[in-house]
């Protein structure tokens, strides 16, 4: 029996389970684009029929497909640090409501216990088991952000235990044989204060999960179940062999990375950890077991949150570009503690439970690096930088909120320059554009701008971070989110540091506060919230920079000159050039 003390080995996707026949390799290849086209189909109806702008606007979601065995068939792009937490939720959800056993055709479970998804409740799963001829085939599942679900506050960053972060619902079946369980609904809409957007949230979730569920029906009738579940099979192992590849590279070993974040949201102390990775053939194993004990505040993370973010940053390595699969996961093995910032116990608060994974990937790829530096890029700006807005409508009275991540630099790498775009564990989210902010909250958007001389230098600098000012046109609160304000992204082989993320509010009459994290901090009508997102990291020594990408960076405004003359000195200047 495992104490609390005791490590804990999760072999992701390991059941060493292979096809038995040869199958064609054109119609394994045809199943695995069917499978990732019915991801899509889900993707595209939850997008369309979706009531807030957090998910069709800003694609805070995952949508996957899994087989009965809830090994991963498909998933989506939109949130990848989901990716991993997705089977925690399935199957936590199955089991809540007796087992596959208890399951039948039409029904859907909603589930969001953060110590079996993974996420904060405001991350909502809806869970549907897939029947051929009343067989179980497989499972669709959406997990989602809703807008309140009836936490202290709609975001927050300083709790202190799980039952402050939102109504808990541990896999209760909202429908059954395909009709709605009003009890288990109304008491749902009763536990938001925004109880017509999660309605109308909730609405298309289903509408996703049913279509999943039909588009993988015609898949498996087109080729009969026999020949599926063969072609899956070698669909995985190819996976399997892609990440296996990747890791023979690697010499054998173990690579230590560390990390800090900026404080646990309700002490002011940095609180550091270390991810060993050990490297044995084709196969590795990350370990957390060293991580410091669970914190007072939010930001612990749950057994899946890790898993999760050991799976993105190695599918993000290693996946040679494909879309994920249960294969993809075979070769990691993650190594926990119970009781420790990587894998608490309840109660213990997580709603931010996200932030660790990030840092948790950027340590991931630093320990990397001391073996094939080619192979990773330096830090990024290291966060989402998370913000959510809230209020009361003058007009109507009623509640509102809104919020979004926002992109920070990315940093240089063997290949060139670092970009600026969303951090790689939600990469394929978005923040909403400037008019759909304007549109539906009480702002106006001052200034979206690539930052000058934010970008960390290097023989291919890092990527630039983003000033974003929100300019009040109402009283109203924020929930701030933003780490790594203490510590700047690394640089590799020599490059630079890139700038760190910030956040202040500028009041009416010109004072600044400078935040991290917050809650409900008020923002009163003319006062200004100043978003600086981080850059990224440099690759290289600086002086191997060639002079005419320094020229093109002075050209197009992305450095100053004097930001040349400290780090680029084989440009020479005249001065006042």
């Amino acid at each position: 029996m495992t104490t609390r003390f005791e490590p804990v080995v999760t072999r992701a996707g390991a059941d060493g389970s292979r096809a038995l026949t040869e199958v064609d390799p054109i119609t394994t290849e045809i199943v695995r684009h069917g499978l990732n086209s019915a991801a899509n189909q889900m993707k595209q109806a939850l997008i369309r029929t979706a009531f807030s702008p957090i998910i069709y606007e800003v694609l805070d979601f995952a949508v996957a497909i899994y087989d009965d065995d809830v090994r991963l068939l498909a998933q989506a792009p939109s949130l990848p640090i989901f990716m991993g937490t997705m089977s925690f939720c399935v199957e936590a959800a199955v089991a809540a409501v007796g087992g596959r056993e208890r399951l039948e055709p039409g029904d859907i479970i909603l589930y969001n216990d953060p110590y079996g998804s993974g996420s904060h409740p405001q991350d909502a799963a809806l869970i549907m088991p897939v029947f051929l001829d009343e067989n179980l085939v497989g499972y669709t599942a959406i997990k989602a952000h809703w807008l309140d679900i009836g936490a202290k506050d709609p975001y927050a960053t300083d709790t202190v235990d799980v039952f402050q972060e939102g109504v808990i619902f541990p896999g209760v079946k909202l429908y059954s044989r395909g009709q709605r369980v009003d009890d288990v609904y109304r008491t749902v809409l009763a536990n938001s204060r925004m109880p017509a957007a999660v309605e109308g949230d909730i609405r298309a979730e289903i509408t996703g999960v049913r279509t999943g569920g039909e588009a993988l029906l015609r898949l498996i009738r087109r080729y009969g179940l026999v020949d599926f579940k063969q072609a899956v099979e070698h669909m995985f192992d190819h996976a399997e062999a892609t990440v296996r590849r990747y890791f023979e590279e690697i010499p054998d070993g173990q690579y230590r990375g560390f990390g800090m974040m900026d404080d646990n949201g309700v002490e002011p102390d940095p609180v550091p950890f270390e991810v060993v990775l050990e490297v044995k053939g084709s196969t590795v194993q990350i370990d957390y077991s060293n991580a410091p004990g669970q914190q007072r505040g939010p930001i612990n993370c749950p057994l899946p949150s890790t898993v999760s973010a050991s799976r993105v940053a190695i599918s993000m390595l290693a996946g040679a570009g494909e879309a994920p699969n249960e294969g993809h996961m075979r070769p990691v093995e993650i190594k926990t503690r119970p009781g420790t910032l990587f894998h608490p116990l309840p109660p213990a608060p997580c709603f931010l439970c996200g932030w660790p994974t990030i840092q948790a990937i950027e340590v991931i790829y630093h320990a990397i690096s001391q073996a094939l530096p080619h192979a990773v890029t330096a830090c990024s700006g290291g966060d989402i930088c998370g913000l959510t807005l809230y209020g009361v409508r003058k007009d109507t009275g009623e509640p509102w909120t809104d919020g979004s991540p926002h992109p920070v630099g990315q940093g240089g790498h063997i290949y060139g320059d670092g970009g600026t775009m969303m951090h790689v564990s939600e990469s394929a989210t978005r923040f909403p554009a400037t008019e759909v902010w304007e549109s539906k909250n009480p702002i106006i958007m001052e200034k979206v701008e690539l930052a000058q001389d934010s970008c960390g230098a290097g023989e291919h600098r890092g990527g630039l971070g983003i000033d974003f000012f929100f300019h009040a046109l109402d009283d109203f609160f924020i929930t701030a989110a933003v780490e790594r304000t203490k510590t700047a992204p690394w640089g590799l082989l020599g490059g630079a540091e890139g700038r760190p993320n910030a956040a202040a509010v500028r009041y009416p009459n010109g004072e600044r506060t400078f935040i991290g994290k917050a809650t409900r901090l008020p923002v009163p009508k003319g006062a200004t919230l100043e978003y600086y997102t981080g850059g990224g990291g440099g690759y290289g020594e600086p002086a191997e920079r060639e002079e005419a990408a320094i020229r093109k960076d002075l050209r197009e405004g992305y450095l100053s000159e004097s930001y040349v003359r400290q780090h680029f000195p084989q440009l020479k200047l005249e001065e006042g050039s």
